[in-house]
């Protein structure tokens, strides 16, 4: 199957598009490569897309002022990744994405994303929903950093993404968590 069957499919779990609408939509994708450790958003520089992955695993994440990495988010398959708050907003990244895998993307700018959404409303409902469904991921995530404990942290990110264990090294798993390699060492065990 195609890059482009693969976004159609995805789109169209939410919404569906005619074929003519679809070759409008399909115009504003771009697709990009990006070797295992090069970056998508890099802190301090413009971003002007966000990023459909295609095929890969990429990482979100923020430096402490000590050089520790805090990491947001992982990204694979049919994730939308980016900074977001430096993409909506036209200002500098205050993140970091970059790719642990070798991966592929497609790029949307945001000047393109508004005007798909204003010419198919269809768009417009399914970015709403993916940012809907992103949002509330991420309340789930800070509710679990808050209240729960690492093991039930670990345990509920091997039910949900057990294909993201197997990908991830261990170290950026534990940043990911909230603990120390040794920790998740002992949890695994």
């Amino acid at each position: 199957m195609d890059h482009y069957t693969l976004l159609r499919n995805h789109i169209e779990a939410i919404c569906t598009l005619t074929d003519e609408e679809w070759e409008f939509v399909r115009g504003y994708f771009h697709h990009k490569k990006l070797r295992k450790h090069q970056f998508l958003v890099q802190k301090g520089d413009p971003v002007p897309f966000e990023f459909w992955i295609i095929q890969g695993l990429i990482k979100a994440y923020a430096l402490d002022e000590d050089g520790k990495e805090h990491i947001l988010q992982f990204g694979m398959e049919n994730y939308w990744v980016s900074d977001h708050y430096a993409y909506q907003n036209k200002v500098p990244a205050t993140l970091y994405v970059d790719c642990i895998e070798d991966s592929d993307f497609f790029c949307l700018k945001l000047e393109d994303r508004e005007y798909m959404c204003q010419q198919i409303p269809a768009m417009a409902n399914f970015f709403r929903t993916k940012s809907n469904l992103g949002y509330i991921a991420l309340q789930q995530r800070i509710l679990s950093l808050l209240t729960e404990t690492a093991e039930q942290r670990y345990s509920k990110l091997i039910k949900k993404l057990p294909r993201l264990i197997q990908r991830v090294p261990k170290k950026l798993l534990a940043s990911y968590l909230g603990v120390t390699r040794e920790t998740l060492s002992r949890l695994k065990g």
